[in-house]
């Protein structure tokens, strides 16, 4: 990988589309659409405007870095079918990065990281230095009991975020990194259907 490798980073696993183009450690584009839905149709031409406002082509680019979640399961699941499309087509490594990694970077542990959910509740993670804990789901008053405990939380910038993204992806680029998967704390919230299908007659 060249010194300053192109780095595209991007994560849809809020209600948002998020795009961060660094080169090297140097941020060159940076976008955030606030969005619902309609991240799928939403996300490839976004990343072709900011890799035309950067001056640059798909074929230029050295890394893709994606956002594995927890957070929206279907804008995690868009974001990582695209990324390791990108990463196939390109023939370059896609490095997937949690939303847990993504809030502890740059923070000195210990440290717990946490990410809304839904109904109240909150994702988390203790992380000790270099030790990273198991992804745990807490209610309101369980997150309450941590106080006093260091906390690291999703209000930062969707532009921080994403550009962290980026940045954790190029720390581990130097050794091999398995494929992009989502991270899903908790069970989905569809379930298969328990009717039993009609018998079709030939």
């Amino acid at each position: 990988m060249p010194p300053d490798p192109w780095v595209l980073a991007f994560d849809t696993s809020a209600a948002h589309c998020a795009v961060a183009l660094l080169a090297g450690k140097t941020r060159r584009v940076c976008r955030v659409d606030s969005m619902v839905r309609g991240q799928a149709e939403h996300l490839m031409p976004m990343l072709e405007t900011v890799l035309a406002e950067a001056g640059i082509t798909w074929r230029d680019l050295n890394l893709i870095a994606v956002g594995t979640g927890p957070g929206n399961f279907t804008g995690i699941r868009i974001s990582v079918a695209a990324a390791r499309g990108l990463a196939l087509a390109l023939a370059i490594p896609a490095i997937g990065v949690s939303g847990f990694d993504t809030l502890a970077h740059g923070q000195a542990g210990p440290l717990w990281s946490v990410i809304p959910a839904r109904r109240g509740h909150f994702y988390a993670r203790y992380d000790e230095g270099p030790i990273t804990g198991v992804p745990l789901q807490l209610s309101a008053p369980e997150l309450d009991q941590l106080t006093g405990q260091k906390l690291c939380r999703t209000d930062v910038p969707a532009e921080t975020f994403v550009e962290n993204i980026a940045r954790v992806s190029l720390g581990r680029a130097d050794r091999a990194q398995p494929r992009p998967a989502p991270l899903y704390v908790r069970p989905p919230d569809a379930a298969p259907s328990n009717i039993t299908a009609p018998i079709l007659l030939t």
